[in-house]
């Protein structure tokens, strides 16, 4: 099993870290949590943006080397990152690796025809159903009747790979039954039907592994972009509302006893916007990466699954892998491009706003109520809606040039009259 990529955990599943236990005491394979830099056993474990697990000393001693390049680059698939990325610790990761190191291996099985003191098994024969040990295996290297036998690395799961009505080994697979059966059972109940030995199934089965595992790799890529791009916004906002929030405190500042009172209703206007958005984004971006927790696990699984040995072992768990997730994959995420608070950002209020203090703050409102991260197809607020009530009709989005001129002279740059200039609910959010 090889080295596993991008491992997430989904904190709903606790059973996840017992099969991986479970494997990993059938397997005794450590390679699978060991670091590509160090070759031991990944301490606190990292995981990059292209999906590989590191040791969080060995990928920034790896990274402290290229500061002088300015150009990052993955040491396991060489991609390359123009910014340093920053690397947070693989809790769940950290809790697999940790509990890996102080949980035993599961015994090898045993010879079947030692008494007494059982020695351990070194080959099993797919033949005699039996598992032998050095000693007891020779007679298959030395009698020509027992040389013909097929003999394979010893294994706890020999009955899997008999088939229960005729005890003979499963070696071919019914595409009609979807079921491995043995070579009395082609002759009997499953006569006529389509069949083809296991390793041949297993061949075409392995190539379907390997697109549900392409397509899952590439559903984790566009919601990672989602997430970076949601992020981003999500700072965006809050810049914006902060510098919405200063230049308002600069201006309402100079309106003295007057202004105060409306200046207060501006920022708490802004601020319960900015906690409402900033909320609704960040429940979001919960609800993705719990997604790509999921399409992580599962493509782990994938991973895992893919490189079975065992040809029975593998079909008759395959429909349990590519089975598809039961959870219902949230839509798209379209942010709105100007999710900002520059629409707010006010300017000289000193002359108009004396006298149409009321009526420039329901303005105000209305270009807070219209700034959203995600856009939306239909007016999404109702204080948006009731605003637009109260003058008429709904009016186009303006700017913040536009609304630097309201402020000023009391008409848009296109020269309507100041009563026309009332702000409307957008209809893409």
């Amino acid at each position: 099993m090889g080295p596993l990529i991008g491992f997430v955990i989904s904190s709903k599943q606790p059973c996840l870290l017992e099969k991986i236990f479970s494997h990993h005491n059938n397997a005794g394979d450590q390679d699978s949590f060991s670091c590509s830099i160090c070759l031991d056993i990944l301490k606190d474990p990292v995981t990059t943006s292209c999906g590989h697990n590191y040791c969080m000393c060995c990928i920034e001693g790896c990274w402290d080397q290229d500061d002088l390049k300015g150009v990052y680059s993955c040491p396991e698939c060489r991609q390359t990152f123009v910014q340093r990325p920053v690397l947070n610790r693989n809790t769940l990761l950290a809790k697999v690796v940790e509990k890996l190191k102080h949980t035993p291996p599961a015994a090898p099985p045993a010879c079947d025809f030692c008494t007494g003191r059982k020695h351990k098994a070194l080959m099993s024969c797919l033949v005699c159903l039996v598992s032998y040990c050095e000693t007891h295996l020779q007679p298959h290297y030395n009698f020509p009747a027992l040389k013909k036998h097929m003999l394979v690395k010893a294994s706890t799961q020999l009955q899997e790979k008999i088939c229960s009505q005729h005890d003979k080994l499963l070696e071919v697979y019914c595409r009609t039954d979807q079921q491995c059966i043995c070579l009395l059972c082609v002759m009997d109940e499953h006569k006529g039907h389509d069949t083809v030995s296991a390793a041949a199934e297993r061949t075409e089965k392995q190539k379907q592994v390997g697109e549900k595992q392409q397509k899952s790799q590439q559903r984790i890529q566009e919601r990672e972009k989602e997430m970076q791009e949601l992020r981003r916004a999500v700072d965006s906002l809050k810049l914006s509302a902060q510098a919405a929030v200063d230049v308002s405190e600069k201006i309402f500042a100079e309106l003295i006893r007057t202004m105060e009172t409306r200046c207060s209703e501006v920022k708490e206007l802004i601020r319960d916007q900015e906690k409402a958005e900033v909320s609704q984004a960040e429940g979001l971006l919960e609800r993705l990466e719990q997604e790509v927790a999921e399409l992580r696990r599962r493509d782990a699984e994938l991973v895992q699954f893919s490189h079975t040995e065992d040809n029975i072992h593998f079909l008759q768990r395959f429909k349990d892998h590519t089975a598809p997730p039961v959870s219902e994959e949230m839509p798209a995420i379209i942010l709105n491009q100007s999710h900002d608070f520059k629409m707010v950002m006010t300017s000289d209020l000193q002359k108009k706003l004396m006298l149409c203090c009321k009526k420039g703050v329901v303005k105000i409102s209305a270009a807070v109520k219209a700034v959203h991260i995600l856009q939306s197809a239909e007016p999404s607020t109702q204080a948006a809606a009731s605003v637009a009530q109260y003058h008429g009709e709904y009016y186009q989005k303006y700017s913040f040039r536009d609304l630097r001129s309201l402020f000023r002279t009391g008409t848009l740059s296109n020269s309507r009259p100041y009563q026309e200039n009332i702000p409307g609910p957008p209809y893409c959010l």
